[in-house]
Parts: C-alpha cells; sequence; structure tokens
C-alpha cells in the first residue's frame, strides 16, 4: 500500500495537515526566531532568503505538514515525511521545528505520536536524520527509543547522525 504523505493528524493539542503556499506568512512568523535554530546546522535558517528556500523545499517534498495548536488554531511550526523506500519498509521525518513557547515535551512528543502512529500504518521503522550538534533533537529521537545507526556527511558541509526507530521498539 503506497504511504499517505497528505494525512490530516488530529491530537488533543495539535492539528497537523499538508502545508500549502498559503501557510509561508504564519510559518515563517515562526521560524524567524533565531534561537530555534541555534543548535541546528542551518543556524541561519531564521533569514527570509534561507527560509524561503526550506519552505519551497517542503513544498516540493510533497510530505510537509503544517502544525497548529488545538487551543488558538495558531501556526506553531512544521514537519515533514520524506524519502519513502517501501521495499525496506521505512520513511524518513524530520525537518521538525516548533516555536519556543511549544518546546518542553507535550507538544513535540504529541506531534511526534502523531506523525509515527500514522507512518506505522504502513512502514516498519522510521528515520530521524539529526545535526550532529543538534543535541536538543537528538534526545528528543533517543527519548521516544531512535537508536543511532551512524553518520552521513551532507552537501552542505555538515555531517548528519542516523537513527532509526522501529514500531515494536518505540515508547510514549
Amino acid at each position: 500500500m503506497p504511504f499517505d504523505l497528505k494525512p490530516v493528524l488530529t491530537g488533543e493539542l495539535l492539528r497537523l495537515r499538508p502545508l500549502e503556499e498559503d501557510d509561508w506568512p504564519a510559518l515563517f512568523a515562526v521560524a524567524s526566531d533565531p534561537l530555534i535554530w541555534e543548535q541546528h546546522p542551518a543556524s541561519d535558517r531564521y533569514q527570509e532568503t534561507v527560509f524561503r528556500q526550506f519552505f519551497a523545499d517542503a513544498m516540493a517534498s510533497g510530505g510537509a505538514m503544517i502544525v497548529i495548536d488545538q487551543a488558538t488554531d495558531a501556526v506553531i511550526g512544521s514537519s515533514r515525511y520524506n524519502d519513502y523506500d517501501e521495499t525496506a519498509s521505512e520513511i524518513e521525518i524530520g525537518w521538525t521545528f516548533l516555536a519556543r513557547n511549544f518546546w518542553g515535551g507535550i507538544y513535540n512528543r504529541e506531534m511526534k505520536r502523531l506523525m509515527l502512529d500514522h507512518a506505522y500504518r504502513f512502514v516498519e521503522s522510521v528515520i530521524f536524520m539529526v545535526g550532529e550538534d543538534n543535541l536538543r533533537s537528538r534526545k528528543a529521537v533517543e527519548k521516544i527509543g531512535g537508536v543511532l545507526e551512524g553518520e552521513r556527511p551532507e552537501p552542505a558541509g555538515f555531517v548528519s547522525v542516523r537513527y532509526r526507530l522501529r514500531e515494536q521498539d518505540y515508547s510514549f
């Protein structure tokens, strides 16, 4: 069965839906906070020209999701599904960011749970690629059961680490 890259996922705190071109202003308003990107390899992503490329890539991916706070209906971030491999029964979840006032666990936890529950309807494992020095994201992936598999040099000159999370190993 082909992977559904454009679900609408609803939890108690969040709603995720496919990213649309009209989401640009609200998403850039969130992304323009430099502190969101300080541990990220693309630490300049808060700049409009840099974020425009990120947004264009997200739209082209076909699997980008906008994250909306259920209580206020405000855009608070995004994530995406990418690199579906039916043969290997895996997909990547990544390019995730949230507004800082939604850091600290429960929002990221629900977003990941919603995305993982959806993914495991189609695949046996999920891949997370994280910037080597992005300790905040690495700890979050490890906390839900991600297993470090190795490193990958990226064309942009930094190193990503690869985590795999199999359905039977993930815990919330």
